[in-house]
């Protein structure tokens, strides 16, 4: 079952702020770590046999320029996979992507969101103690699977409405769109959110296909949201 499918983007040279979930990218111009973000920016930690030592140079974009070849992270609950492929800008739906490189879920110890500078960066952390930084298009899209439970509602003990309104959403989606996963925010509502694998952009990653529903199942509109209907 894939949790989200988003852009890894490339190694980054801006980092920041430690958060327990995710946020919007918000960069500011003060650094929390002033060893790694201001001294030093390592992008990479890790000892021979760690990890974080055998993730793919592709990411680098000093050998692997953007512009050129996009290398995108799909999540699941099992696995972090990350795949590559040449750019051609234009040509927003050209994804032949070849596996570069993967890693058991267990193997991931926490993720910490930076903000320095642009509040594009999330720092991954193994078990064994190495870690590496990614810059992402959509940073949320990234981390927010990653930092939360999987803990998602299955369809058949949902409430008849709500049900119906997160299926109705999935068919509203593209063709080949996954059944809906769904989760309770902390609000009490209920996010709904689909993946469709047609629907990856090139550039983007996937754009995240999602609303939010009340306790009665009725679908919300955007001014109705409550702060966690953004960020969770």
């Amino acid at each position: 079952m894939a949790a989200g499918a988003v852009i890894i983007g490339f190694l980054s040279s801006h980092g920041g702020n430690i958060s327990g979930t995710p946020s919007s990218n918000a960069g500011t111009d003060t650094s929390d770590d002033q060893a790694d973000e201001v001294n030093d920016f390592p992008v990479i930690w890790a000892d021979p046999g760690t990890v974080a030592r055998t993730l793919p140079w592709q990411p680098d974009p000093v050998r692997s320029p953007a512009k050129h070849y996009r290398t995108h992270a799909i999540v699941t609950n099992q696995r972090i996979v990350v795949v590559g492929f040449p750019y051609i800008k234009g040509d927003d739906r050209l994804i032949r992507d070849e596996s570069l490189w993967e890693v058991p879920r267990l193997l991931t110890a926490n993720v910490e969101l930076r903000n320095f500078k642009f509040g594009h960066d999330a720092k991954i952390v193994f078990t064994d103690g190495s870690w590496f930084r990614v810059s992402s298009a959509n940073r949320e899209r990234l981390t927010r699977h990653l930092i939360e439970p999987l803990n998602f509602i299955p369809l058949e003990t949902l409430t008849l409405a709500q049900r119906n309104t997160a299926e109705s959403f999935a068919a509203s989606q593209a063709p080949d769109a996954q059944p809906p996963l769904v989760k309770r925010n902390t609000c009490g509502c209920l996010r709904i959110e689909v993946l469709a694998p047609s629907t990856v952009h090139a550039f983007f990653g996937h754009s995240g296909l999602n609303t939010v529903m009340d306790a009665r199942g009725t679908e919300l509109r955007l001014s109705e949201y409550h702060s966690q209907g953004f960020l969770n």
